[in-house]
Parts: structure tokens; sequence; C-alpha cells
């Protein structure tokens, strides 16, 4: 039996918080970090890091649709990460942590536009979104220091500050998906 995969592109901070958060969510079949959005091929975290590549630090979701649907995908999305700051999350400054979404074709971009209206209706956040939605564009996979940092890493000062409260409000807010998946 064959299994039909998607993929989804998102940014929203750090590139580790994003992907210690869909490394737990079940569906997702992998997770990987990397940049995309820019105009530099092949960048360094360095170089990203810089503000000059117009890169988005990014996760590369390759997710199992008969399992969770890009919609929940993005629900997930909108509670990990505060989408009404632009080019901020928390004390990450620059355009690298920008909230994005990287639409691989137009179903997902309608999807993408639905959920954020959604989102906007409920009145989650006190601002309104700044979240960039875009269409296809080269994914450039981070070097493989950042591939699964937070549990390569988990006593580190950022993902003990930084990545674990988000995960913990990930695993509250989500605890029945998590555990019917179970």
């Amino acid at each position: 039996m064959t299994t039909s995969t998607e993929t989804a592109i998102l940014g929203g901070g750090c590139f580790w918080c994003l992907d210690a958060v869909y490394r737990e969510l079940p569906g997702i079949l992998s997770s990987e970090c990397g940049y995309a959005g820019g105009h530099v091929d092949n960048p360094s975290y360095e170089q990203v890091c810089d503000k000059k590549t117009g890169h988005a630090e990014v996760v590369r979701l390759t997710y199992d649709p008969a399992r969770i649907a890009f919609a929940d995908i993005l629900r997930v999305f909108f509670t990990i990460h505060d989408p009404t700051t632009p080019n901020r999350q928390g004390a990450d400054v620059g355009p690298q942590y920008r909230s994005i979404i990287i639409a691989t074709d137009e179903t997902q971009a309608e999807t993408a536009r639905a959920v954020m209206a959604e989102i906007a209706a409920e009145k989650l956040y006190p601002a309104p979104l700044v979240t960039e939605l875009t269409g296809p564009v080269h994914f450039w996979p981070a070097e493989p220091v950042h591939q699964n940092y937070f549990n390569h890493h988990p006593w580190a000062g950022y993902c003990q500050v930084v990545i674990a409260p988000k995960l913990a409000k990930f695993r509250k807010t989500f605890a029945a998906r998590i555990q019917e998946a179970s």
C-alpha cells in the first residue's frame, strides 16, 4: 500500500521552534529546517542572519493528507507563533523571522486564505495578521546542525526558554489530537 504525501512550507520565527512542534503532530511524516523566500541561492545560516538574503527561516513538512489536512496544519501554525508582529517573534528580530506560508499550489493558497480569514474572524489576536502568503519558491535545506535541533539540544538555553514553552502550549492545546493518534 502506498501513501500519498504532500508538502507544506511554513515560517513563523525560529525554524527550531516550528520543527520541534511539527515533529510531534500526528500525520507529519518529516520536518526539515531550511530557508525560502529570498534571492540568494543556497544561503548559509550566517547569511540569512545578516538579513540581506530576503530568506525566511522555514520548515518543509511532508505529511499524509489522509491523516491530517493542510488546514489543520495551519491551525497549529497560528497557535505556535505570533502572526501579528512583522519580522519578529519574541526576542528574535529580522525578516528571517517573518510569518510566512509558502503555498505549493493554488489549492493550498485557497486553504491558507480561508484559515487566515477564520483566525481573523475568531479574533484570537488583538492585532491584524501580517502573515505573508506566497506561491511556490525554492526551498534550501539548512545545515545539518539545525535539523531536529530541540531533540539534539534539549537543555540548551534557547531550547529551555523559547522552544519548551511553545511545545508545552502545543501539547496542551492539541492534547486530544495527540492522544487519539497514539
